[in-house]
Parts: C-alpha cells; structure tokens; sequence
C-alpha cells in the first residue's frame, strides 16, 4: 500500500463491492485532472418530470459517468440526456430500459422489439401526459446510450425544496459517497436562477 498526499493506491485483486484498478484510474484521472465528479445543471421547468423538476424550473445536481455503459447506469436512475428532439438542448427523463430488453406496446399494432446494443429506453415521471406532451421514448423512440450525460442525483425546486432524486438502489449505493463529499445545497441555491 502506497499513500500519496491522502490517497491510499493498493495494487491487486478486487471482489464485488470493491473498486477494479480500472474505476480507481477513471477516478484518479477525473480528479486530478477534470475536478468534481458532479456538476449543476439549471432546469427550465417543465411538467414531463413533476415533481422531481419543478415546472418552474431549478437547478439539479448530475453525476458525472466516466465510461458510460449499462454497468454504470440502471433500470430506475434519472438521468440527463441530449434532447433527441432539439439540438443544443437537454432533457431529463428516467431509464425505464437497457439493450437487449423487449420492448412490447400496449398498441396491439405496434410490433415488439429488442433494443440493440448501446441503446436505451427512457421515460417522463408523470404518466398522465400523453407521448407528445411527455416528449420521451414513446415519442422519439430509443435513444443512444452515448447521448446520457449523467445521473440526476440532487434536485433544487425552490430554496426550501430541495432533495435526493429516487434512482435505482445500485446508483443510490454509488453515489452517497459522491453526494457526502460534493453536496453543497447553497451553492445549488445560488446558481439557481427560477
């Protein structure tokens, strides 16, 4: 075991639970050399994600994912991706399906079908709005897994509404640490312009 300036580097194997040599180099490397592991992102408010985004818009905390594939994000998380739709924008949606899911429609005239490889299923929160207004998957369809930006794992509605967003319990496990160190709710506050 070597200690380098509060980091502790141990070279071999690693169980489940534990960090690979890999993760600690994307670690390592996304530290010293791109800062935090997290970032604010402004919302402008819109209903397709209620109440985990205000209609009114906020500010959200996102994750940073260094190698995104299916082993970093999961069935559940909420996540920030390129709007399919407009460019230049963003979206918040939820994950809902991964490659190599079936994906079957309430529509009996809608075929089933399996998303291939690096692609992914996403859907709005609120599941009173019709595809159109909701403006996910069922509108646009799959999505490029290379297109999600990050896992929403903080969410700033109003200075007094505030708090973690409901992702899977793998992502929840995954992030604590990130959130315990990167958290800072006023300087969410500050930069929040709704």
């Amino acid at each position: 075991m070597q200690w380098t300036d509060g980091l502790c580097l141990r070279k071999g194997k690693y169980n489940v639970g534990q960090i690979s040599s890999t993760q600690l180099t994307d670690v390592i490397f996304k530290n010293f050399f791109h800062g935090k592991l997290t970032y604010v992102c402004q919302t402008k408010g819109e209903e397709a994600m209620a109440p985990i985004v205000s209609p009114t818009g906020g500010a959200v905390l996102v994750r940073k994912l260094a190698n995104l594939s299916p082993t970093e994000v999961f069935v559940g998380d909420v996540v920030l991706l390129k709007d399919p739709e407009k460019s230049g924008n963003f979206v918040i949606r939820r994950l809902a399906a991964l490659e190599g899911y079936e994906m079957v429609s309430n529509d009996e005239k809608d075929e089933p079908f399996v998303l291939e490889k690096d692609q992914c299923w996403v859907l709005a929160d609120n599941l009173v709005l019709k595809p159109k207004e909701a403006r996910d998957s069922r509108l646009f369809g799959p999505v490029p897994m290379t297109d999600i930006l990050g896992r929403v794992i903080y969410s700033l509605r109003t200075a007094v509404d505030h708090g973690l967003v409901e992702n899977s319990g793998m992502a929840t496990k995954l992030d604590g640490p990130v959130l315990a160190v990167e958290l800072d709710v006023e300087e969410l506050a500050k930069n929040n312009k709704a």
